[in-house]
């Protein structure tokens, strides 16, 4: 039944029999998905939590492992988001206005806008795995060959690195015994040269998930650490994290598509308009909340400083 039939009847199809009114009806649905999306950021509150403590107790783990992130990447999935959000939004709009062609066309462009994150994000999962950047025991930046260096988004750190062999691959580099070091080191090394090591970022083994690095508790020590070229340990935990919390928002966002797919469905049959639109509305809602928290994820695991 179209809504112009709806309208003529008493009791339309789409209120069901438990609700007096479509008000009641619309009011009662908007507030379980309130209670709903309550659930969801407690969810992600304690993924945040956890980044908070590890944060404070080892910064510098953070401060180096971000450089393998692309901010290029990262900020341009933040626009796509908004993007989608703003013709989410416009969609809720022409469903109360009883724009047909126009909801379907924009609820579409919303689904190819959460396509288009994926797409990215499953470009930068594939550059993880074959540069073996994976959480927990199974970070191993041995296990695969490819380039180990901070991606495209940090070129500047990148370009401090020396055309060494050991630059190009620094993790069989951290591996080489001192004493092998210093009978193949020349007695005398320019200081150009010490300097530029200095600033080289490596991938450092994993020590295990069970072993922590003592804590770096201030900026002070981040930076006396990197004086002394001493390399970054636990990097796995960044990791393990950055999975965690990337992960379970692909989901939402893949959950959120295939709402929407389904609003879309319906919208095509002429379900929605300006008496009922209650489903448009709530997967607006959801797809709102999954943009806000990729807002906060991009500034917290991209742009570590």
């Amino acid at each position: 039944m179209n809504q112009h039939e709806a309208h003529g009847s008493e009791h339309p199809s789409f209120l069901a029999h438990h609700f007096a009114t479509p008000r009641q009806q619309f009011e009662a649905g908007k507030l379980g998905m309130w209670l709903f999306l309550s659930t969801e950021i407690l969810l992600f509150s304690g993924l945040f939590c956890a980044y908070a403590v590890y944060r404070a107790n080892h910064p510098e783990i953070f401060v180096y492992a971000h450089h393998f992130l692309d901010s290029t990447l990262g900020a341009i999935n933040t626009v796509v988001l908004i993007c989608s959000s703003f013709t989410m939004a416009w969609a809720v709009r022409s469903a109360q206005l009883g724009q047909k062609k126009r909801l379907c066309v924009l609820l579409a462009f919303t689904i190819l806008c959460g396509f288009g994150f994926m797409g990215i994000k499953f470009i930068e999962y594939r550059h993880k795995w074959h540069a073996g950047l994976l959480p927990g025991k199974h970070y191993n930046p041995q296990a695969h060959e490819g380039d180990h260096a901070p991606v495209s988004g940090h070129a500047d750190e990148a370009e401090h690195q020396p055309t060494t062999t050991a630059a190009r691959h620094p993790v069989e580099s951290a591996a080489v015994e001192p004493e092998h070091q210093a009978a193949t080191t020349p007695a005398s090394t320019p200081a150009s040269s010490t300097a530029s090591e200095e600033h080289t970022l490596q991938v450092p083994p994993t020590i295990g998930p069970a072993g922590l690095a003592a804590p770096v508790t201030t900026t002070a020590d981040v930076h006396a650490e990197e004086s002394t070229d001493e390399k970054v340990k636990n990097v796995q935990i960044f990791f393990s994290i950055y999975f965690a919390m990337t992960g379970l928002h692909g989901l939402h966002v893949l959950a959120g598509m295939s709402v929407i797919g389904w609003v879309l469905w319906r919208s095509m049959r002429g379900e929605f308009g300006p008496l009922y639109y209650t489903p448009v509305d709530l997967a607006g809602l959801y797809w709102h909340l999954v943009d806000l928290i990729w807002i906060y994820l991009f500034p917290l695991l991209y742009l570590i400083h």
